[in-house]
This record gives C-alpha cells, sequence and structure tokens, in this order.
C-alpha cells in the first residue's frame, strides 16, 4: 500500500504527557497538564514546556518564573487527564485528586509527592510562538522516589511505570527491544554471556549469604570461570580452586548455594 499526503499539524507522536505544578506566593498551587513539553539542552540541564496564554497557570508561571514539571505513571493518569480539563481558577486540583502538595528544595512552588519524578526549573525565556507560548527553563533540582534507585545509586526510569500520549489517548510504555548504541554494539556469543551471567549471580549470592550470616568473607578478589559447568572463587582468607555445579531442568545451572555453604560457613 502506498502512502498518503497529510495536511501539516502535530503529529510527532507519542509524546510524555506531565504534570505541572506552580503557585503564586499566599495562594493555592495549581497543576495544568502538559503534552508539549521536552528537553532542549543536556549542559546546562533545559527543558521547555508550551502553554497557551489564556490557561490559568500560564500567568502564574509568567509572574513567578518558576515550576515543576511532575512525571506521570500509570496510578496518575486519571490526575493528569483532570489537570487538563479543569481549570485551577475554579477548583483545586490537588484536592479533588487527592494529591500532595511536596516542597521542593530549590523553587517555591510544590511538587506532587505522589510523582515518582519532580523536576524543578527556572525559566530564562519566553518564546510567543502563536496559539502557545514557550517556556524554555533550566533544571535546577531533581527529586526521585527512592524506589527508583538501587543499592548503587543508579536510577531505573522503568519501575516508574510512566505513561505516553498519542493523538489523544494515553498509552502505558511497553517492552524494552533495544538500547542506546545497540545497533553498533559488538555481539556477544552465547556462552561468554552465559560465564558473565553467572558471574554476576555468584556474586549476588555471595552478598547475600554475607548479609545473612552464613558466612565471613573479607573481600572477594575475583570470580573466575574456566568452563561452564566449574566456577573459581577468591578470598582473602580462603581459596576455593574448583566447584562442580548441577545442572538441573534442560541443562540450566543451578546456582551453588550449597557448595558455598560448607565452603565458608564458621
Amino acid at each position: 500500500m502506498g502512502k498518503k499526503s497529510w495536511k501539516p499539524g502535530n503529529m510527532l507522536y507519542p509524546v510524555p504527557s506531565v504534570m505541572v505544578s506552580c503557585q503564586r506566593p499566599g495562594e493555592k498551587p495549581n497543576i495544568i497538564t502538559i503534552g508539549w513539553a521536552g528537553t532542549i539542552c543536556s549542559d546546562p540541564a533545559m527543558v521547555s514546556i508550551s502553554v497557551r496564554p489564556e490557561r490559568y497557570s500560564h500567568d502564574i508561571i509568567s509572574e513567578t518564573g518558576e515550576f515543576v514539571i511532575n512525571l506521570v505513571n500509570k496510578k496518575l493518569t486519571k490526575a493528569n487527564d483532570y489537570c487538563g480539563v479543569r481549570s485551577g481558577s475554579k477548583v483545586d486540583k490537588f484536592a479533588d485528586m487527592h494529591l500532595t502538595a511536596e516542597k521542593m528544595e530549590h523553587v517555591s512552588c510544590p511538587g506532587i509527592k505522589e510523582s515518582p519524578v519532580n523536576i524543578e526549573c527556572k525559566v530564562k525565556q519566553v518564546l510567543q510562538l502563536g496559539s502557545h507560548d514557550m517556556f524554555i527553563a533550566e533544571v535546577v533540582g531533581v527529586t526521585v522516589d527512592e524506589k527508583l534507585v538501587d543499592e548503587k545509586g543508579a536510577m531505573d526510569l522503568k519501575k516508574a511505570n510512566l505513561i505516553a500520549y498519542s493523538h489523544g489517548e494515553y498509552f502505558e510504555l511497553g517492552e524494552k527491544i533495544g538500547k542506546f548504541g545497540y545497533s553498533v554494539q559488538k555481539k556477544t556469543d552465547k556462552k561468554h554471556l552465559r560465564k558473565m551471567q553467572l558471574q554476576n549471580l555468584t556474586k549476588k549470592r555471595l552478598r547475600k549469604m554475607q548479609s545473612q550470616n552464613l558466612i565471613k568473607i573479607t573481600r572477594i578478589k575475583s570470580i573466575r570461570i574456566k568452563r561452564i559447568r566449574t566456577i573459581k572463587v577468591r578470598t582473602k582468607r580462603i581459596r576455593i580452586k574448583s566447584i562442580q555445579r548441577k545442572k538441573i531442568n534442560n541443562n540450566k545451572l543451578k546456582c551453588p548455594l550449597e557448595f558455598f555453604r560448607w565452603a565458608f560457613y564458621y
């Protein structure tokens, strides 16, 4: 089938749908749902939001020069939609949607506590484009739900269960199909990949056993795997040269907890 010519319009979809909070001093905070929002610079970190001049929040952001972008997950979808179809001049959106106004560190307006990520912004420039004014802002602070941060301090946004907006409809993000740079990444053969996975699994299990006081390890110097059925573990106090691993269910490898117990137990 061929293609048809379509009239010029906003067809750059999907886009993030976010809730932007703002507040005048002494007044109740407000939330506006924004579909036209995006990253425009990495260093310094800068974003933009586009707001119609007739919107209630437009004047608030213009006067205060600050706002908070609150990312939206699946649980917040209804509140996100409500804040886009009701005016803050007539209703209290925080109260109506049972949302919590959370004090931010770098701006005076609050963020939404229920949001997984709050991005604090200060306006640097306003561009009058036509139907919308674009607020160009610098990111001055970010607050992240601690559930999204692992023990190493890395953030995993996949756990946030964020949504996207496409042509008037909301969608939950689907499964991962790739990562940045994977098209030119050197291919790893299956045998080497299994060895890498086995190394990572062994380290995690050793640490878990240590936290349960089953073993006592001063420091794991290295974990080497020579053959797919043999694992080599070295510690500062004890050295085990080879421990045979068992096979279960279709030649899948079983984690060697039972071997480590007798090897390290005090």
